[in-house]
């Protein structure tokens, strides 16, 4: 029987579903990480972390991207 996934493995599985989630609704809205991240405001780096899943974004942070690319929350996390 399989073990379960430690909390840092299910983390880390979640924040690249959720920024390839993000990537592929920016994408579909035709917009540029540039235009996303001077819209949240929030640094280059940081956003490029995010849509690869190195970085594990605030609900806050996750919000704001929401509103940038023109989804819900929801549809960023399900």
């Amino acid at each position: 029987m399989p073990a379960d996934p430690t909390d840092d493995e299910w983390t880390e599985r979640e924040m690249l579903r959720v920024g390839q989630r993000i990537r592929d609704v920016r994408e579909h809205q035709g917009l540029t990480q540039e235009k996303v991240f001077l819209a949240v405001p929030m640094n280059r780096a940081h956003y490029q972390d995010i849509e690869s899943g190195r970085a594990n974004p605030t609900l806050r942070t996750l919000v704001r991207i929401a509103r940038a690319i023109g989804v819900d929350l929801v549809d960023l996390v399900r």
